[in-house]
């Protein structure tokens, strides 16, 4: 992991602060891409670039070359950047089918595009996406995020699939992660078998490492203790 340049999205959440701040303590060079232009921030460790909208290609291509120019290169994309929403099928509103394939699908799909050029340079190109396991086997009420997710499944086998030799393509598949948020939302819930932040950014930071260079196309479930 040492002097490995990682792209991370979704930086600004519980999950996505805990793989940043275990990737920068076992020496990688991140860089963030956050919607908020207050994630501005530069370090030596650290390239923060706020006011980056991954709904738009463009800025995603700006904000990758960005990241290069400032750390050399990039050896891996972190795609963490999404939304979640439990609404029915039948009651729901069409806006959100579309405000989650918007947060889920379409960031990591601009983050990838933008990275490949960069990543074909490594030596070790790595794509890590944050996919579901409540979108392998939905229920009532999550149409909309588990059908954003499998989009992103689908995304993950596809990009590994044309980009194998070169770059692996993996996803992790949480199922509830134990953070304040979901704490807050869920009170009666029984914590003790949700996946926390340090175990599943665990699992990330090897699949965007160098030892895993024969995993690709990957839908690893981290479903926490049981």
């Amino acid at each position: 992991m040492k002097d490995r340049v990682i792209v991370m999205t979704g930086t600004s959440g519980a999950l996505g602060r805990a793989v940043a701040d275990m990737a920068i303590e076992r020496g990688a060079l991140v860089a963030t891409l956050e919607r908020s232009a207050t994630a501005t921030i530069a370090t030596a460790s650290r390239l923060g670039l706020g006011g980056i909208d991954l709904l738009h290609g463009d800025q995603a291509a700006k904000a990758m070359k960005a990241v290069a120019e400032r750390f050399g290169r990039i050896d891996a994309l972190v795609n963490i950047a999404g939304a979640f929403a439990f609404e029915t099928v039948a009651e729901g509103a069409p806006e959100t089918w579309q405000r989650l394939h918007d947060a889920n699908l379409m960031t990591a799909l601009n983050a990838s595009r933008a990275a490949i050029p960069h990543l074909r340079k490594s030596r070790a190109g790595r794509i890590v996406n944050l996919g579901a396991i409540g979108a392998l086997h939905p229920g009532a009420g999550m149409g909309p995020y588990a059908a954003s997710k499998a989009a992103v499944h689908r995304l993950t086998e596809a990009l590994a699939a044309e980009l194998k030799g070169s770059i692996t393509v993996n996803a992790v598949l949480p199922s509830t992660i134990d953070t304040p948020a979901n704490r807050a939302a869920m009170p009666d819930a029984d914590v003790k078998s949700w996946v926390t932040p340090d175990e599943l950014a665990e699992v990330i930071l090897f699949l965007a490492g160098t030892a895993s260079s024969g995993v690709t196309g990957a839908l690893i479930p981290v479903p926490g203790r049981v």
